[in-house]
Parts: C-alpha cells; sequence; structure tokens
C-alpha cells in the first residue's frame, strides 16, 4: 500500500508540475507539453484536474474537462475494486 501511495504522490506531482509549466510555456509562447502527454500523465494517476482549474489551462478544453472527470471517476472504481476483491482476501 505504501508503494501505491507513493506512486500516486510522485505522478501526481509530476502533474502538477507538468500542468503549470504548460500553462507558463503557453504565455511565453514557448515549447509546450502535448495534450496526448497532459492525457497520458492524467490517466496513469496524475491528479491535475484541480490544477488545471485553479490556474485556468485548457478549461475551455471540452477534451480536458470532460475526460479528466471520467478518468477520475475509472480511478476511483478501481481502487474501490482492489480493495474489496483484491485487498480483502
Amino acid at each position: 500500500m505504501k508503494i501505491i501511495s507513493a506512486y500516486l504522490a510522485i505522478i501526481s506531482i509530476a502533474a502538477i508540475i507538468i500542468t503549470i509549466y504548460d500553462k507558463s510555456a503557453a504565455k511565453r509562447k514557448k515549447w509546450r507539453i502535448s495534450e496526448n502527454t497532459l492525457m497520458t500523465v492524467a490517466a496513469l494517476g496524475g491528479a491535475m484536474l484541480l490544477t488545471m482549474i485553479l490556474i485556468r489551462h485548457k478549461t475551455k478544453h471540452i477534451k480536458f474537462m470532460a475526460a479528466l472527470p471520467l478518468i477520475m471517476v475509472v480511478h476511483v472504481i478501481f481502487a474501490l475494486f482492489i480493495a474489496r476483491f483484491i485487498l480483502n482476501q
């Protein structure tokens, strides 16, 4: 369980960093993080929805505002499945 918690903490910190970097790069018209990379990090467990809302980054993109909550729901369902059927054996 400690390994999973550490993984989620690291991937979430990475998600926050790349989201803030991408917002900064957008303002400065510099090299950007691709949308596929942002989505992949979110799918791997990175919690970036709150960061995107707080810094107002990509909040007008339906792709992100629909997909990120859906990814979070899938993660919660997966976590409940793991807790119920694997950890309780």
